[in-house]
């Protein structure tokens, strides 16, 4: 044995992983946990986690009420959910994001009354929790089963069918299937339900078995996953090891071979194959050291001057030499050798010369080969053809990039991850946008566009969107770029509740106007400016403030989280005419006013903006009159003294007949005077003919003239 060669994605796939991590947290955390059936397929694993205080129960009804429960990724149906909770158990749920997808289906199924075909085995714990979303479902485990059952049942299935597959298929039952499907059944929807990690997983194994003289595959034998990539590996490769752990592998057995492979299915921790791939090499460092070992000396040969002595290549080299064979399909790695305007050389380190078209290096926003790649650059890509004749592969890196994103997709669609790209083209049902060098359909309603608009105009933008759809069978992606807006939209709404605070100041747009204020977005919630809270001075509407589409900085004034309101203020605080009018005048000053309306009782006139005082009838003239008219007309300014003033209820009376009497004795000293300290000065009420109007906050009349007080 000269090489061991380990395949790249093997051992735990993520959905085991995350499994077997929650279960370690949820026994360090517990103590003690029950799982329903075996978490992993793996003797070895499922013992170390037993030592650590998992216990197994094989339905709910062996589990004591109130534990804590974990469910494997494999998944479990809708009765044993109810059964949990009917026990009040802690569950802990790490069933794979692609199995809840499976169960999704069989409701939906169920809810439409529609036939379930699951293709796998009925046996296995994954099928058993698919039949128990949809009890009414039929298992197959073979395409011939399908063929016969397509065949004799369609047309007792009046509403159609849907075809799921166990995750652990193969990509070759699901490629016959949808062949049946199409031929046999019309009303039936397939969905590719298989995983892509396994996917990965059996093309390395069958790539790996092409290029070794023997394969050693690690998994448990009651694995459907390690069973499946046993079965393909020996399709290729005669000499397959299958084993459990290291303790089964008979490594003597494999010295004959040159090359071998090693791989291991989903349910296999790291250790297990190091423990293998260690045993491995110890047996080849003793295979080399017995090479090299001294031998009994003998006569030495006789050389003939005309033999000119080999130069022995390495043992590596050797190795290399003989696995350098290139196939259509072969992943190779090679470095830039040449650039030129129609193609890229590539040195594969081979007999044959690799070219790439200039094509598959552009990328969508239209840059240089020259600015993407340069000579001395490491390639990755996939052999299109192969040319013995002429020494030449044709490669493609396209391909090889493809492949290689449909994980990433497929994750992104699991994990609904966010994802950037730029539309390329324009169709009748939408756009077409390129991520990660894949094609992703966005329909029209989708596009984040109004319904009418044109959807040329989003072509060449960058743009971001999620997956919601992947069928890597029909090479099929659908993404949405309105639901990036709604999204973030709901988690600003989220957001803004989250830490609302009376005071807190938004940026926002005006959304619409009504007779009685304003609505404005402050980032996907609406919240309402009263008419009142516009402006400090007087207005009739507010659109005479603000339009529709205005941005502009509000306050928050009162909200309510139950119901959703938010009270917002325009008006800056800092500006408030009552502060204003304060700070200007006092009791006994004269200020000139505007006349602003006229009642019977007497006439308010404006003395700062957004203040108002009342100047009463009485106090109009020197002299009886019947009507303010009689002297003041809207609009004329005259001199009045400031007869009284209530700051706690913002009241402020006025007076020209004051103007020819001295000014009270209690007035508020200006400019910080000293108010003189030899005798205390007892406040002078005001006289009937000089009574007190009330003003509102914002400065206007309640249009109520006041009574007298009957003391004075």
């Amino acid at each position: 044995m000269k090489r061991v060669i380990l395949a790249e994605h093997a051992g735990f796939c993520a959905g085991v992983a995350r499994s077997v991590a929650l279960a370690e947290q949820a026994l360090a955390q517990y103590g003690c946990v029950y799982c329903l059936g075996e978490l992993v397929h793996n003797r070895d694993e499922t013992a170390r986690l037993g030592e650590l205080g998992m216990l197994r129960a094989d339905s709910p009804e062996e589990v004591p009420d109130g534990a804590v429960v974990l469910l494997r990724a494999h998944g479990e149906g809708r009765e044993v959910y109810s059964a949990l909770e009917r026990k009040g158990c802690t569950v802990i749920d790490t069933t794979c994001g692609k199995v809840k997808h499976i169960h999704a289906i069989a409701r939906k199924a169920s809810e439409e009354d529609r036939q379930l075909i699951v293709f796998g085995d009925r046996d296995h714990p994954e099928v058993r929790g698919i039949l128990g979303w949809c009890p009414g479902g039929i298992v197959v485990s073979d395409v011939d089963a399908l063929d016969s059952l397509l065949d004799n049942s369609p047309k007792k299935w009046e509403n159609g069918a849907i075809l799921v597959f166990q995750t652990t298929q193969t990509e070759k039952n699901f490629e016959y299937s949808e062949n049946i499907v199409k031929k046999r059944c019309t009303n039936c929807e397939i969905f590719d339900t298989i995983c892509f990690a396994t996917q990965v997983r059996q093309s390395e194994a069958l790539e790996l078995s092409r290029h070794c003289d023997a394969m050693v595959v690690i998994g448990g034998r009651h694995s459907a996953n390690s069973r499946h990539l046993a079965e393909l590996c020996t399709e290729i490769c005669g000499n397959v090891a299958f084993v459990e752990n290291a303790a089964e592998l008979d490594a003597a057995a494999l010295a004959a071979y040159d090359t071998v492979g090693v791989t291991a299915g989903a349910s296999v921790p790291a250790r297990i194959m190091k423990e293998v791939k260690r045993k491995m090499d110890e047996l080849k460092e003793t295979m080399e050291t017995e090479a090299t070992a001294p031998v009994e000396e003998t006569a030495a040969p006789v050389t003939q001057p005309s033999e000119a002595p080999e130069t022995e290549k390495s043992f590596e080299e050797m190795l290399e030499d003989s696995i350098k064979t290139i196939y259509n399909g072969d992943v190779v790695k090679g470095v830039v050798a040449a650039i030129t305007p129609t193609e890229v050389t590539v040195d594969l380190g081979t007999k044959h010369s690799g070219y790439i078209p200039v094509e598959e290096f552009e990328d969508e926003n239209g840059s240089r080969v020259e600015d993407l790649i340069h000579v001395g650059d490491t390639v990755d890509a996939t052999v299109v053809r192969v040319n013995d004749v002429e020494g030449t592969v044709m490669l493609s890196k396209k391909r090889l990039d493809a492949v290689k994103n449909w994980d990433d997709i497929e994750a992104a669609c699991e994990n609904e991850t966010l994802v950037e790209g730029v539309v390329t083209e324009e169709n009748k049902g939408g756009i077409v946008v390129k991520v990660k060098g894949l094609r992703v359909f966005v329909p029209a309603s989708q596009s984040g566009l109004p319904r009418d608009a044109e959807m040329s105009q989003l072509l060449k933008q960058k743009v971001q969107l999620y997956i919601t759809e992947v069928n890597k069978a029909r090479r099929r992606i659908v993404g949405s770029i309105r639901l990036v807006a709604a999204k973030a939209r709901r988690a600003n709404i989220a957001k803004i509740w989250e830490e609302i605070e009376v005071g807190k100041r938004y940026h926002g747009v005006v959304k619409s106007l009504t007779s009685y204020g304003a609505f404005v977005d402050i980032g996907g919630v609406d919240g309402m400016v009263h008419v009142s809270e516009l402006s400090w001075k007087r207005i009739n509407k507010p659109s005479e403030v603000v339009s529709v589409g205005d941005e502009i900085d509000v306050y928050v004034i009162n909200f309510d989280r139950e119901t959703r309101k938010i009270s917002l203020g325009y008006k800056d605080p800092n500006e408030n005419p009552w502060e204003q009018f304060m700070a200007k005048y006092s009791v006994g000053d004269i200020a000139t006013v505007r006349v602003v309306k006229l009642m019977t009782f007497g006439a308010f006139a404006e003395v700062v903006p957004g203040v108002d005082g009342l100047i009463h009838i009485s106090q109009i003239a020197n002299r009886r009159i019947g009507k303010p008219d009689e002297v003041l007309t809207v609009g004329d300014e005259v001199n009045v003294r400031i007869t009284a003033v209530d700051e706690e209820k913002h009241k402020v009376s006025l007076s020209i007949r004051a103007l020819s009497e001295p000014a009270p004795r209690n007035s508020k000293p200006r400019f910080d005077e000293e108010e003189p300290e030899e005798e205390e000065v007892a406040p002078v009420r005001p006289r009937e003919d000089a009574l007190v109007y009330e003003v509102s906050e914002t400065g206007q009349s309640t249009g109520i003239a006041p009574t007298a007080d009957p003391e004075e």
